[in-house]
């Protein structure tokens, strides 16, 4: 049902030209100070986007995101009961 997506940055020479962008997937941010787009597309076409983008004249670098590969689950989640007493206050 839902579909992978990762994020691409893409450093450009000018912002005139980002608003192209948004045919290649949705634009999440704009920087105007360091001049770069965060794009996020379908994982299944990233190599196709890619080419695509770096044919342009506007673009100088692109980035991945790496935020779908990193772990987002953690081993000690759970809460500290030793803790959990020490801070125990009792109400009178």
């Amino acid at each position: 049902m839902f579909v992978q997506r990762q994020g691409i940055i893409i450093y450009l020479q000018s912002l005139k030209q980002a608003k192209m962008l948004r045919k290649f997937g949705n634009i999440h941010f704009v920087s105007k100070r360091l001049k770069y787009v965060v794009l996020y597309c379908n994982m299944d076409d990233i190599e196709r986007t890619i080419e695509r983008l770096k044919k342009f004249h506007f673009v100088k670098r692109i980035e991945l995101s790496y935020k779908p590969f990193i772990k987002t689950e953690y081993e000690n989640a759970k809460p500290d009961h030793a803790k959990e007493k020490e801070y125990d206050y009792q109400v009178d």
